[in-house]
């Protein structure tokens, strides 16, 4: 009975670790799903993304035009306002005259 008892006992644990370690393992990787590229593809694809680029830089040179714009009217505003405090003053200053040479 003890030879038994040893036999069932040697067999049962290396089929433990055996199952054990089986499942703690990594599963197989599986088969690449993914189709490889023809060349035209890839070519469809890179002009596709030239496109893009091309179309980014367009963008890129409205904006900066327009800020240029921007910066050039806004000195063109500034001189207006200054135009604007110069010709003011100087009314305001004739107007001054004016009644000092009337009293």
């Amino acid at each position: 009975m003890r030879n038994n008892n040893y036999l069932l006992v040697s067999l049962i644990l290396p089929v433990s670790v055996l199952l054990v370690g089986g499942c703690a393992s990594e599963p197989a990787p599986k088969a690449s799903a993914e189709k490889i590229l023809s060349g035209e593809q890839m070519l469809r694809d890179s002009q596709g993304i030239a496109q893009l680029g091309s179309r980014w830089q367009e963008g890129k040179q409205m904006v900066e035009r327009g800020q240029a714009m921007q910066r050039e009217g806004q000195i063109k505003i500034d001189e207006g306002r200054n135009l604007i405090e110069e010709g003011q003053k100087i009314m305001r200053e004739s107007e001054e005259g004016y009644k000092n040479l009337k009293q």
